[in-house]
């Protein structure tokens, strides 16, 4: 099966470097046009001009994806350009670790506005634009593909702020990908593993295998063409763990144990019940957390 994105318009954010740039070279590689948004100078310049030697087509864009404006005069530019917008992938982030007693308002801020609204804004604007023309022309062409972390599922202790960002675009994505199923638009999550600016201070992802980088981005990107591509369109509202030569397909939480009672509760008889339950059970360990992981 040959994927192809020939005649596709894309908008990568984050892309001058990291997972975004190798994002954005492999769909130009099968042929899509894509607008390379970065908000530092320079690293946007030159994954366009690795598009342009390759014989693809690129435009750069320096929007704050967090920004209303800036993120619509986005989406728009891809629009105005190529008279189109076919594909959404959102990657821009920073981190600003500290354990929660440590937290300041500012870094849970900062983080919460570049990934959690830095991922809804220009989903939105994009879904307005595909809801216009699916009025017009009935089910159309549309993909998103958003980058969440395992920290979103996981509950990263040093993470507060990134975490909660990070489950906050799991259930984003979930939400779109319901609503905009009738217009012929498909919205799913990626979970990656990656070795990248984010990540490039911790031992853990520089792991190799016989010279081959286990964490490097370029073994997450043909996921991302996959769910830009035709074939994947009756895959949404879906999260991806990728890294290395593993995809992991994750599930939706599912209820662990039930418990009823033959008289309305008391907080005596939720002790009775649950006293039992947890007395066998690891904290954290046995619960959410590791469903979900």
């Amino acid at each position: 099966m040959a994927v192809s994105l020939d005649g596709k318009v894309a908008v990568v954010t984050g892309a001058g470097r990291g997972l975004g740039r190798a994002e954005a070279l492999e769909l130009a590689r099968l042929g899509a046009r894509v607008v390379v948004n970065d908000f530092e100078p320079g690293p946007a310049e030159e994954v366009m001009a690795e598009i342009h030697d390759m014989g693809g087509e690129a435009a750069v864009n320096h929007a704050d994806v967090a920004d209303w404006e800036a993120s619509k005069a986005m989406v728009r530019q891809a629009i105005n350009v190529w008279g189109r917008l076919d594909i959404l992938v959102n990657n821009a982030g920073f981190l600003r670790d500290r354990m929660i007693f440590n937290m300041s308002e500012e870094e849970w801020d900062a983080v919460i506005r570049v990934h959690l609204k830095g991922h809804f804004c220009p989903m939105r604007h994009a879904a307005e634009y595909w809801r216009e023309r699916a009025k017009v022309e009935g089910a159309i062409y549309g993909r998103v593909i958003n980058t969440s972390s395992e920290a979103g599922i996981g509950g990263s202790p040093g993470q507060p702020n990134y975490s909660a960002a990070k489950a906050g675009i799991l259930q984003l994505t979930l939400s779109m990908a319901q609503a905009l199923a009738k217009y012929g638009v498909t919205a799913n999550a990626i979970l990656p593993r990656a070795k990248t600016r984010m990540t490039e201070n911790m031992d853990f992802f520089h792991e190799t295998q016989d010279g081959w980088d286990v964490f490097g981005v370029e073994n997450v990107s043909p996921l991302v063409a996959f769910l830009a591509s035709p074939e994947a369109e009756r895959v949404s509202g879906q999260a991806f763990v990728v890294y290395g030569k593993m995809i992991n397909v994750l599930a939706a939480p599912a209820s662990d144990r039930r418990f009823d009672a033959e008289k309305p509760w008391t907080p005596d008889s939720v002790a009775e019940h649950l006293v039992p339950f947890y007395e066998k059970r690891e904290p954290i360990a046995d619960g959410f957390r590791a469903r979900l992981a």
